[in-house]
C-alpha cells in the first residue's frame, strides 16, 4: 500500500490460510511486528556491545540495573528482544512502531510515515527511534523513561535493517507470501527472512555476533558509523526491492495461493544480505548509543 490507513499491517484480517496454520500448530505466520527473531536482535546487541566505548558500556549497564520488567532477562542481548515480548503482552497499538510501509513500486516516505496530525500517530519505526533517542540523550528524562528508552531504541536499530520492515507489496511485508522449503515444508517470505536464514547462518546468537566482528572491517565500521534512521529504512528497502521480491512473487494476500518455488541462488544470496544485514546493525546500534549516551548522566543503582 502506497499509505497508511486504517487498515495497517498490524490490524489486516488473517489469511484464511494463516488461521489453517494456526489451527495444525505450524509457525507460518509471525506477527508482523517481529524482525529477525529472537536470535537476529540478540545477536545485533551482542555484537554492538563490541564497539561501544567504555563509558557507553558502563552507562547501559547502569540503566538496565534500574529494570525491574520480568518479560526478559535483565542482561543487553535479552532486552534486545523486550520490544516484541511487551506487544505481545497485550500492546498491539505498538506493532506499527516496528516498521514503516513503503510500496515497493512507489516509495513515499511522507506518506509511508504520517505524523499525529495526518492520523498516523507517529506510527512507524524511524519516527519512533528517533522519538526514543531523544528521550535516551536528553538529561532531563527521568530513569524510567531512560530504561524504557533504551530498551526501544536497541530494539527498533535492529528492526529497519531487516528489509521486510522497510517494505510492503501489499503483503503484509511478506507475510503473505508462502514459499516452499523444499517436500511438504512451507514457510512464508518474512519468516523465511528474519528467522530461518539467520538460523542457517548460525542459531547461536553469541557465536554468530562473534563471527560478524571477525568479519568486519576498520573500513566497513567507519562506513556505517554515519546516516539516518529514514536513510538506514531506505538502504533496506533497496535490498527487498532488489534481493527480496526479485523473483516478482503476486502482490496481495490470496488465500488460496499456493507456496512459490525460489529460484536457484536465492537463499546463497538472502545469507549474504542478511550477514551484512546484520552487521550494519550491531555497528549502528554503537553508533547510536555512544552519542546518544555520551553526555548523558546516568546514576549507578543504589
Amino acid at each position: 500500500m502506497s499509505s497508511r490507513s486504517s487498515d495497517t499491517r498490524a490490524n489486516r484480517r488473517t489469511p484464511v490460510w494463516c488461521i489453517g496454520a494456526a489451527l495444525l500448530g505450524l509457525s507460518m505466520c509471525p506477527d508482523r511486528a517481529h524482525a529477525w527473531g529472537m536470535e537476529g536482535h540478540e545477536a545485533i546487541a551482542a555484537l554492538a556491545w563490541k564497539y561501544m566505548t567504555p563509558d557507553t558500556r558502563a552507562k547501559v549497564d547502569a540503566i538496565l540495573a534500574t529494570d525491574h520488567d520480568t518479560l526478559t532477562a535483565p542482561d543487553l542481548m535479552s532486552r534486545a528482544t523486550w520490544a516484541d515480548k511487551w506487544r505481545a503482552a497485550g500492546h498491539p497499538e505498538t506493532g506499527p512502531w516496528h516498521f514503516i510501509d513503503l510500496e515497493i513500486d512507489h516509495p513515499d516516505m511522507a506518506t509511508a510515515c504520517q505524523t499525529p496530525a495526518q492520523g498516523g500517530g507517529q506510527a512507524c519505526v524511524t519516527s519512533q527511534l528517533e522519538r526514543f533517542e531523544h528521550i535516551l540523550s536528553n538529561p532531563a528524562s527521568t530513569d524510567t523513561d531512560r530504561v524504557l528508552a533504551l530498551k526501544y531504541v536497541i530494539h527498533f536499530v535492529g528492526d529497519m535493517h531487516q528489509p521486510l520492515h522497510a517494505a510492503d507489496h501489499d503483503d503484509r511485508g511478506g507475510n503473505c507470501v508462502r514459499i516452499s522449503l523444499g517436500g511438504p515444508r512451507t514457510t512464508n517470505l518474512h519468516s523465511y527472512w528474519d528467522t530461518a536464514v539467520v538460523t542457517e547462518i548460525d542459531p547461536d546468537a553469541r557465536h554468530l555476533a562473534d563471527r560478524l566482528f571477525d568479519q568486519i572491517s576498520v573500513t566497513q565500521k567507519d562506513a556505517w558509523q554515519a546516516g539516518t534512521p529514514t536513510q538506514w529504512a531506505m538502504e533496506s528497502f533497496g535490498l527487498a526491492k532488489t534481493y527480496v521480491y526479485d523473483f516478482n512473487p503476486p502482490a496481495g494476500c490470496d488465500a488460496n495461493s499456493a507456496p512459490l518455488s525460489l529460484p536457484a541462488g536465492y537463499d546463497v544470496t538472502a545469507r549474504t544480505v542478511v550477514t551484512e544485514q546484520l552487521e550494519k546493525a550491531g555497528v549502528r546500534l554503537a553508533f547510536v548509543l555512544n552519542r546518544d549516551l555520551a553526555d548523558a548522566s546516568v546514576r549507578a543503582p543504589r
